[in-house]
C-alpha cells in the first residue's frame, strides 16, 4: 500500500531534516519539521540538558497527528522530520490509521556526537544524545538506512522504494 505521508526519524544529529527536504523536494511534497512544534517550554528544557518525558511530548505528538492528518486529509503527501524514538510515540503520530512509510536513519554514537558537535542554531545539546540512544526503540517496520550513506542515496532508494509499491498496487 502506497504511504500517505513520510516521517524520518531518528535521534538528534541523524539527519533527519537534511533527508526529509530532500525527499519532500524529490517528491514535490510540503516538508515539516517536529522541532518547530515543540512547546517553549520543551525547547527551554533542552536547551537547558533535562530529557523531555513521556508527558512533555504528548501534546506535541498530538500536534504532529494532526498536522499529518490535515494534510493527508487535503490531498497532500507530508514528510514530517521527527524524532519518534519509541514504539507509542510513532502509534500516537499515526493515530486515526494514519498509513505511513517510517524512514530510519541509523548510526552509531561517535557518528552521530560528531555531527552533533558541529550544528549551529540547535536547541539540542549533544549532552542529550545518550539519552535519546537509550530512549530509542528501533523499528521494526521502518525503511532503515545508515546514516553514513549519502543524503541523495538515501532519498533515491526511498524514491525507488515506492515506485516498486506503487507498481504492486496497481
Amino acid at each position: 500500500m502506497k504511504p500517505h505521508a513520510f516521517v524520518v526519524m531518528g535521534v538528534s544529529g541523524s539527519g533527519k531534516s537534511t533527508v526529509g527536504r530532500n525527499l519532500a523536494k524529490r517528491l514535490g511534497s510540503q516538508y515539516f519539521d517536529a522541532d518547530d512544534y515543540h512547546s517553549s517550554g520543551n525547547v527551554q528544557k533542552m536547551r537547558s540538558g533535562v530529557p523531555l518525558d513521556d508527558a512533555d511530548r504528548a501534546p506535541w505528538l498530538e500536534t504532529l497527528n494532526q498536522l499529518l492528518a490535515d494534510h493527508i486529509k487535503a490531498g497532500r503527501m507530508p514528510v514530517l522530520a521527527c524524532s519518534a524514538l519509541k514504539n507509542s510515540y510513532r502509534q500516537k503520530l499515526i493515530s486515526g490509521g494514519l498509513h505511513v512509510a517510517w524512514i530510519y536513519l541509523r548510526g552509531n554514537y561517535e557518528e552521530l556526537l560528531d555531527r552533533m558537535e558541529f550544528r549551529e542554531n540547535h536547541f539540542m545539546p549533544a549532552s542529550l544524545l545518550r539519552s535519546q540512544l537509550e530512549a530509542l526503540e528501533e523499528p521494526a517496520d521502518a525503511w532503515a538506512f545508515e546514516i553514513s550513506r549519502p543524503v541523495e542515496e538515501i532519498v533515491e532508494a526511498v524514491v525507488s522504494r515506492l515506485n516498486f509499491n506503487s507498481r504492486e498496487d496497481s
